[in-house]
């Protein structure tokens, strides 16, 4: 078996449409010789749909990030399918409707507090429940979309994101003495099933076309794919707690 990834055992959360990063990291990470896993949490057959367009057919488990039972039975049930974890991409973000589009100064704590459950703690949640399947040299991933400023239309979801940066911080910090690693990336906005969700969201559009030094492709997940594979690698291995942006260098520039 060759590739970047060969014999690499990966589970793989947040596939819900082949336009989302989380096919492409499936689809890259099989075609360079890993072994993947998805979850999936209510369209469970939406999932198993999308997961017969990898190149190779991957399991499909049930996870709902925000459930006790269900993190507590993961291990067992990725047991199932493969001996061991070697790498974990966290794909999973959610926010109601009113934390989103320029109501932040009105969403209850109630919303925000789904919205930090599922995009923020879950990342916590899910290395944890994923730990007794990974061995010295494992590897989290998460997406994140640059939580250093404020950004129109996004609200609560920046805050969650700043969260999530923080946490994979703490990740990094309590999971080196195991020898896994933490790291994020940071992509452009793509138009994925999850921007799709967030009124006002062709703001992000407009902006990124014109000022990403290297251009930006709205439709093109594979950047960012690409650099989760990198992370997931062993190419890496002193790297965590790192953010690696994929997003044209936007993030660099100020006009």
């Amino acid at each position: 078996m060759s590739g970047l990834l060969a014999g690499k055992r990966l589970l793989v959360t947040g596939v819900i449409t082949d336009a989302s990063i989380a096919f492409s990291v499936a689809k890259l990470a099989q075609e360079n010789g890993a072994q993947v896993v998805l979850t999936g949490y209510g369209r469970l057959s939406l999932v198993e749909r999308i997961a017969k367009r990898l190149p190779e057919p991957a399991p499909v488990i049930e996870l709902d990030v925000t459930d006790p039972e269900h993190l507590a039975g993961l291990a067992d049930k990725v047991r199932e399918h493969v001996d061991g974890l070697d790498g974990l991409v966290h794909s999973i973000g959610f926010a109601p409707q009113s934390c989103l589009g320029g109501g932040f100064l009105d969403a209850s704590w109630a919303d925000v507090s789904t919205a930090l459950h599922v995009s923020t703690y879950s990342y916590k949640s899910l290395a944890v429940a994923a730990l007794p399947l990974m061995s010295p040299g494992g590897s989290v991933v998460g997406l994140t979309f640059d939580a250093s400023q404020a950004w129109p239309v996004y609200d609560w979801m920046g805050v969650a994101k700043a969260g999530l940066e923080a946490a994979s911080r703490y990740l990094a910090l309590h999971l080196g003495k195991q020898g896994i690693r933490s790291n994020l990336v940071a992509a452009g906005p793509l138009r994925t099933m999850a921007a799709k969700s967030i009124p006002g969201f062709e703001q992000f559009e407009d902006a990124w076309a014109g000022r990403a030094p290297l251009g930006w492709d709205l439709t093109d997940q594979e950047p960012a794919a690409r650099a989760c594979l990198a992370l997931l690698s062993d190419w890496f291995p002193a790297t965590t707690g790192e953010i690696v942006h994929v997003d044209g260098g936007y993030h660099a520039v100020g006009a």
